[in-house]
């Protein structure tokens, strides 16, 4: 049902019509560009030890940011494929480059109970930056701090 040029009583109505119209496309602007915002995250979850089961993890967490209208950022996922963990020169790299990124983020969301000495890095320096962190359970279900 659309807007109407006529009054209730029938007459032609031209500036409520204008008005109504305009009122209307402000509004539908103002939902478009709040469905086009999505704001970065970043995601801090183990890695290392159990690496097959971390990364499943890390992906569904990703998935669990995009169903919630966010960006996630997860260099855990990316920075594997080409970078080899089990090397210390090549860790510490990797952990400064996912401190870069950060930089990038809006926020950062933690993941699981237990902090690893890379994600503690992270929260750290998400709380340098003043950084909005939310803690999240495996189960993704956000826990109180």
């Amino acid at each position: 049902m659309g807007i109407s040029r006529y009054n209730s009583e029938g007459y032609y109505d031209p500036t409520t019509y204008e008005a109504l119209s305009a009122v209307g496309k402000l509004e539908k602007e103002a939902m478009a560009a709040k469905r086009a915002y999505r704001p970065l995250v970043y995601i801090c979850s183990p890695f290392s030890g159990d690496t097959d089961g971390n990364t499943q993890r890390a992906r569904r967490y990703c998935r669990f940011a995009v169903r919630n209208g966010c960006i996630p950022l997860a260099p855990h996922l990316l920075f594997p494929q080409f970078m080899d963990d089990t090397k210390p020169a090549e860790r510490n790299l990797a952990l400064f480059m996912d401190i870069v990124l950060l930089g990038k983020c809006d926020q950062l969301w933690v993941f699981g109970k237990e902090i690893s000495a890379g994600m503690a890095a992270e929260i750290g320096k998400a709380e340098k930056k003043n950084m909005t962190i939310r803690y999240f359970t495996e189960e993704l279900k956000e826990a109180a701090v």
